[in-house]
C-alpha cells in the first residue's frame, strides 16, 4: 500500500526538501503541498491524505491553529516539524497535547538531511497506521498567543497543597514515547494533590522539549512535576521527567535516601533517555514497593527491563491497553514477553496507581 501525504510549510525550499525526502521511499506519495494553514485545511478535505506534515510556526494561521481545524474537520495523523527554539518546543508540546501524532526537527544542514529523512520515513510509517479521534470543540489546548511554556505567575495559580516528603514506601517508574505527552497529561492530572509517592518518567524526547513538557505538566497537575537534575534527592509527591539527551537512574544512599543520577552513556535501544536504563536502576532500589508502567510508544524500549523487574519481585507491572495507545509498540512488546501484570486503558492507570499506593 502506498501512503498519500500532504506537506504544509510556508517555505518553498522546505516544501520541496520534505517532499523529496518523503518520495525517496516508494511507500509514500506526496499528493499536494500547502504554503499556509488556509490552503492546508482546503486540501485536507479535498485530497483526503493518509498523513500530513505540518510546520509548527507559520505566518497567518499558525501551525497550532491549523492542526486544531484539521482535527475538528477531517481527523488525520499529523507530524509536526518543529524548530529547536524554546518557543518552538513549547508550541510543539501544545500540538502533541492537542492530538498531533509526533514531531521532528527541521533539517538545518546537509549533514542532518539524511538523519531527518530516515526519522521522517520511520515516523510517517507509524503515523499512517494511527487512528485519530475527532477533536472535540471547544479545544482545551492553549492558543499560540499564550505559549504553554510562558513564565508562570504563581500568585495566580493554585499552589500545590502537599509539601514533598522523603518518607514514602512506593515508587513508580513510567516509560513512554509516541503519544506520551497526552498520555502523561491524562495520568498525572488524575492523581490527587496528596499522592504520597515519587514518579520517575522517561519520555523519548530531545533537550528543551522535556523541559517544556515538564513545565506544562506541572501547570496542569495537582502534584509537582519537574525536569530531573543530576544529584536531586527523590521526594514523595513529585514526578521527575528525564531530560532529553540524558539517561536517568535512581540510586540508594544510606540511611534511607534515594537520589537521581543523570549520565550521557551511549543510547540504549536507540534512545537516550532509555526506559530500560531507568527500569533497571529502579529494580535495584531497596526498602520500596516498586511499580513499572509502560505506555504508548514505538519500538520495545523498556520491555526487557520490565520483565526482569517482574522476575525480581516487582510490586506491579502495568501496560497501557491497545485501544488507548497512539502506537501500540512498547506495551505490546512488554505484554509479549510476559512481564505485565495489568493491561489497562489510559484512563484507568491513575486509579490503579492510587489503589496500589494504599497497599
Amino acid at each position: 500500500m502506498q501512503y498519500r501525504v500532504l506537506v504544509v510549510d510556508d517555505s518553498p525550499f522546505m516544501r520541496k526538501l520534505i517532499s523529496d525526502m518523503i518520495e525517496s521511499d516508494p511507500d509514500f506519495r506526496v499528493i499536494g503541498t500547502a504554503k499556509n494553514g488556509f490552503e492546508a485545511i482546503e486540501l485536507v478535505q479535498e485530497l483526503r491524505p493518509d498523513v500530513v506534515t505540518l510546520d509548527v510556526e507559520m505566518p497567518g494561521m499558525s501551525g497550532l491553529e491549523t492542526l486544531e481545524k484539521i482535527l475538528k474537520t477531517y481527523p488525520v495523523p499529523v507530524l509536526m516539524f518543529s524548530s529547536q527554539t524554546e518557543r518552538g518546543a513549547g508550541v510543539t508540546i501544545a500540538a502533541l497535547e492537542m492530538g498531533a501524532v509526533d514531531f521532528l526537527h527541521k533539517p538545518s544542514g546537509i549533514l542532518t538531511v539524511e538523519r531527518v529523512r530516515d526519522e521522517l520515513l520511520y515516523k510517517l510509517k507509524a503515523a499512517a497506521k494511527v487512528r485519530v479521534p475527532r477533536l472535540a470543540a471547544p479545544s482545551t489546548a492553549r492558543r499560540t498567543e499564550e505559549p504553554p511554556v510562558a513564565a508562570i505567575n504563581r500568585s495566580q495559580r493554585t499552589e500545590k497543597a502537599a509539601s514533598p516528603s522523603r518518607n514514602f514506601y512506593h515508587l513508580f517508574a513510567i516509560g513512554t514515547s509516541t503519544g506520551g505527552p497526552r498520555a502523561l497529561q491524562t495520568v498525572l492530572t488524575a492523581l490527587p494533590e496528596d499522592f504520597p509517592n515519587p514518579i520517575l518518567i522517561v519520555q523519548h524526547m530531545p533537550p528543551k522539549f522535556t523541559r517544556s513538557l515538564a513545565r506544562r505538566l506541572n501547570d496542569l497537575a495537582k502534584i509537582h512535576v519537574t525536569e530531573a537534575e543530576d544529584g536531586q534527592v527523590i521526594e514523595g509527591g513529585v514526578a521527575y521527567l528525564a531530560p532529553g539527551g540524558y539517561h536517568m537512574e535512581a540510586v540508594f544512599e544510606e540511611p534511607r535516601t534515594y537520589r537521581i543520577v543523570l549520565n550521557q552513556k551511549p543510547p540504549r535501544n536507540g534512545h537516550r533517555p532509555s526506559v530500560d536504563v531507568l527500569f533497571e536502576s529502579v529494580s535495584r532500589l531497596p526498602h520500596l514497593h516498586l511499580h513499572y508502567i509502560i505506555m504508548t510508544g514505538m519500538g520495545s524500549d523498556g520491555a526487557r527491563a520490565l520483565l526482569a523487574a517482574k522476575q525480581k519481585g516487582a510490586a506491579s507491572t502495568i501496560a497501557e491497553a491497545e485501544e488507548t495507545c497512539v502506537v501500540f509498540g512498547m506495551p505490546k512488546a512488554a505484554i509479549a514477553l510476559g512481564g505485565v501484570d495489568y493491561v489497562l486503558p489510559l484512563d484507568k492507570i491513575a486509579d490503579k496507581m492510587i489503589a496500589l499506593s494504599r497497599n
